[in-house]
């Protein structure tokens, strides 16, 4: 995203793009990817919510939230796309607040991966995670990337 200091992100939150929706995708590819064809939105406030019950010390991944949000609706999966655009909503709302903070340092990328989309990117992100005991490891050699060692040992069961 980019100018982050001139965006009311707890408005973009709030608005709901009439979701919740459903979408059946019929590409083949997707399909077999997703593995089905009836496709779940999330609205953005539903995020928020979901980043907010996870503890200190513990861990979620964008992917889970998805697979939470298709379980409970009863879809074959929840839409990758907004589901990345409304995880990085919240962190930059949550920073826009004095009060009722989301702890969205908790929620990762696929593979325990930090997210350079957050408020202060990777460092911020970095910082916050180890404050809160965990480990954090680069990987790679040209293209590097940081990721929270052993997350999955981390992650926080949504139920």
């Amino acid at each position: 995203m980019a100018n982050e200091d001139k965006k009311d992100f707890n408005a973009m939150l709030h608005d709901s793009k009439d979701m919740p929706k459903f979408q059946t995708i019929t590409d083949q590819s997707s399909i077999e990817k997703y593995g089905g064809s009836k496709m779940y939105f999330a609205p953005p406030i539903d995020y928020d919510r979901v980043m907010k019950r996870i503890p200190y010390g513990k861990l979620m991944t964008v992917g889970k939230i998805r697979e939470y949000f298709a379980k409970q609706n009863h879809a074959d999966f929840t839409e990758p796309i907004t589901a990345g655009i409304f995880v990085s909503i919240v962190a930059w709302a949550s920073e826009q607040r004095t009060e009722d903070k989301t702890p969205y340092w908790r929620t990762l990328k696929a593979k325990g991966e930090l997210n350079a989309k957050y408020p202060g990117g990777i460092e911020a992100q970095k910082e916050k995670l180890e404050a809160e005991g965990h480990t954090i490891i680069q990987k790679g050699r040209k293209n590097i990337r940081y990721y929270v060692e052993d997350y999955e040992k981390a992650l926080f069961d949504l139920k």
